[in-house]
């Protein structure tokens, strides 16, 4: 399928036409920051002098450390539905690890799963879902054709609130095995969940946007969530152009080195 821009902009609802400029807007509406860790409670002086590991925010704790390395696409699966490292998995329905192509040229990751992910154990099936899918028909790709969906963490979060950082922590192992599995030629992260466990960066998401970030060689881009933008329209103009710079990183990757 191969749509004109102006096909691709109805695909994903924005009309009129909006024309690109050379430096978007200065942001007026942020996400919501994701919450930091509770700090760490001092020792007292009292007691005796231990050698104790120290576990920043965006590293896994230890009981999260898991040993997925070497895992293949069914053990990690299986791993990833038995999963206790975090709390999440006490009020899950079950755990959604991702879907899509297994060879893909775009990761898109995202925040959580919601409730009906969580029903159905697939990523973005609700409102949000849909406008992705038309994200992605703008781009000429789809849903298992030369893209792969995941989130921050496999488990729905209570009420759907954004997951905590202990919480992308725990699972960052199994996103970061998915990754190393998918070998994606560009990520796409969509909202500051994903973004923060990724790249580690708690920067605004306007101060992220249009440029170019790598993580294990692979460039990455930053955008909105879908969800963001169901309740902020007239963003979904700079979303057009996050996907136009991610289309145009994914070109020049691509493209072969000119000889000198």
């Amino acid at each position: 399928m191969s749509l004109s821009r102006e096909q691709m902009l109805v695909e994903m609802g924005i009309s009129p036409i909006w024309v690109l400029r050379d430096a978007p807007a200065a942001e007026r509406v942020e996400e919501s920051p994701v919450r930091e860790a509770a700090p760490s409670v001092p020792i007292a002086e009292a007691a005796p002098p231990a050698v104790r590991p120290v576990h920043r925010a965006s590293e896994p704790p230890a009981a999260a450390a898991l040993d997925v390395g070497a895992l293949d696409w069914p053990e990690l699966a299986r791993r990833v539905a038995g999963c206790r490292a975090c709390s999440l998995c006490e009020q899950r329905k079950q755990a959604v690890l991702g879907v899509g192509d297994t060879s893909p040229d775009y990761l898109f990751i995202g925040e959580g799963p919601g409730a009906e992910e969580d029903a159905r154990g697939e990523p973005f099936v609700g409102q949000a879902g849909k406008l992705l899918d038309s994200m992605l028909a703008a781009l000429d790709i789809a849903r298992g054709n030369r893209v792969y969906i995941a989130n921050a963490v496999k488990c729905r979060p209570p009420g759907n609130r954004t997951p905590e950082v202990a919480e992308m922590a725990a699972c960052w192992p199994y996103l970061e095995r998915q990754i190393a599995l998918l070998k994606p030629k560009i990520i796409v992260l969509l909202g500051k969940a994903a973004v923060h466990a990724v790249l580690h960066d708690d920067k605004s998401l306007g101060s992220l946007r249009g440029k170019r970030f790598e993580h294990a060689g692979i460039p990455v881009v930053v955008t909105y969530h879908p969800a963001y933008l169901l309740r902020n329209l007239p963003d979904k103009a700079k979303a057009w152009e996050d996907l136009l710079f991610a289309r145009r990183t994914l070109r020049e990757q691509q493209a072969p080195e000119l000889p000198f």
